[in-house]
Parts: structure tokens; sequence; C-alpha cells
């Protein structure tokens, strides 16, 4: 799906945007279609929707920017040994086999279907990241053949290091997504 199609863009959007959609796609129809063509005319509103109450579910599960900001503030003051077991009980919950790595460039080795996902979080409390950490995960991923990558960070990654995990396929977990990954464990 294109980024910038309507769909892609309401699910980006609050569930109430679809809602409002729909509810001019029922108003119009009802004022501009013969009663004979209404129930054909307010099918075209289904996906929109199913989308509005996809947004909707999805962020009733979302928790709450005090509960993010309160476990992000709590993985900053743990030491390595328990945020690696947070983030490894996370990942097994969903599905992953977890093997800890000792490497200097990747920590985690996820495994689910036979893919093979790399994860990089020991600098997990640095306060800038770079492209320097991720130029590594990458090696580290080709050394291992390893599918993909993620890196997981408390503070800012730099713009540059953005790009270039863009580039390279790097999945970059900070910030809210972080915070759902450790309350997952909760």
């Amino acid at each position: 799906m294109s980024p910038n199609s309507l769909f892609a863009i309401l699910l980006r959007s609050p569930w109430w945007v679809s809602l409002l959609i729909v509810l001019v796609f029922v108003m119009l129809c009802g004022a501009l279609l013969p009663a004979e063509y209404l129930v054909f005319g307010l099918m075209g509103a289904f996906p929109f929707l199913g989308i509005g109450l996809y947004r909707a579910w999805q962020q009733l599960q979302a928790p709450s920017p005090k509960r993010v900001a309160l476990a992000l503030e709590r993985a900053g003051t743990m030491p390595w040994r328990d945020f690696s077991a947070v983030l490894q009980q996370a990942y097994k919950r969903q599905g992953y086999d977890v093997t800890l790595l000792g490497g200097p460039t990747a920590d985690l080795k996820l495994t689910l279907s036979g893919r093979t996902t790399l994860v990089s979080c020991k600098r997990w409390k640095a306060a800038s990241h770079g492209v320097e950490a991720l130029r590594e995960l990458v090696a580290a991923q080709q050394t291992l053949a390893a599918d993909q990558c993620s890196y997981i960070s408390l503070g800012a990654v730099s713009e540059q290091a953005q790009r270039f995990a863009r580039d390279n396929g790097i999945t970059l977990v900070s910030g809210q997504a972080l915070a759902q990954l450790i309350l997952s464990d909760v």
C-alpha cells in the first residue's frame, strides 16, 4: 500500500476521522441516492468503518502516555542484566526463540518461523546514537546471515543514523515502540 494513499493515511490517523468519513458517506448516500440503491451505496462506507474500528481498537490497546513515560524511565534505571531479561521475556511472549549473544555488536538473536533477527540493545542508555553502531550491526547481520536487524535505544537517534537504518532495513525501536515492548512483559 502506498504510504500516501487514503487508507494508509487513515491507518495513521485517530479512529474518529474514519468514523467521521462514514457519517458523511451515510448522510450523502441518504440525501443523494434513491431508496432502492441506498443499501448498495452504504456498502462503500464499510472499508472506512473497518479502518475506524481497527484504529479505535489499536488506540484502546496502546498504553497511556504516563505509562509510556514510566516504562521508559524504568528502562533507563535498569542495569544491563535486568534490561536484557525484560527484552528476552517480551520477545519470548511474541513467540520468538531468543538467544543471548556475547558479541560486541549484536546482543540478542531472535528466531521465528525460520527467520532470524539480530537485536542490538546494549547501548540503550546512550544519550545519542550515531551511525557507527548501526554499521557494526549490519556487519554482524552479514556475518551471521540474519534476515533482519533491530536497534533499541532510549536516547535520540541522529538523523544520519535514521537515514542509514532506513537504507539498510534496520528497525529502530525507541520511545512508544520500546515502551510497548517492555510493557508487554508486565
